[in-house]
């Protein structure tokens, strides 16, 4: 059970980075959920400090995820409309590899925000900008939490390597 708990909550802590920049997946969450695994292993002593701290983290970076790029929508005078946009945009450029999504974010922000008014594609251009800074903060914070989350799993994988690997035939 341990084995299966343990390639288990790796394989989520992976899922978790992916989830960073598909706007579908919430990264963070699904990495602590791989950390809570590993803690539930026979093996690692359950530890609800760090179980809670993580959670916490993986929980206010989820909140972040939604609060900045809306707050740098605004900040550059963007509506809902640039929001939709950029998270179809950035659906939509995973297709093309390896920056598509970045072009498709900043197109789709672009494009939601002249759906809105297409009279002023300067205000589209700079809320579209603005939706584009938001999205890569969040992501940035997002990836940053993966990465710590499969850090720390590793770390502790490392800790305990003798009793994970110790074969008995």
């Amino acid at each position: 059970m341990d084995t299966f708990l343990l390639i288990s909550g790796f394989l989520l802590t992976i899922i978790g980075l992916v989830g960073s920049f598909l706007p579908v997946l919430p990264g963070p969450p699904i990495g602590w959920v791989g950390l809570l695994l590993l803690y539930l292993t026979d093996i690692v002593p359950m530890d609800k400090t760090v179980l809670g701290v993580t959670l916490g983290i993986a929980l206010l970076a989820t909140v972040l995820d939604y609060v900045i790029p809306a707050l740098g929508t605004k900040k550059y005078g963007g509506t809902r409309y640039g929001i939709w946009g950029t998270t179809i945009g950035l659906i939509v450029g995973l297709l093309f590899p390896p920056f598509g999504f970045l072009i498709g974010a900043f197109a789709g922000a672009y494009i939601g925000e002249m759906l809105y008014d297409n009279k002023d594609s300067q205000r589209a251009l700079r809320a579209a900008f603005g939706s584009f800074i938001g999205f890569l903060g969040s992501t940035f914070l997002k990836l940053v939490v993966s990465i710590g989350f499969i850090w720390w799993f590793i770390g502790v994988v490392i800790d305990y390597r003798e009793a994970f690997f110790s074969f008995k035939l």
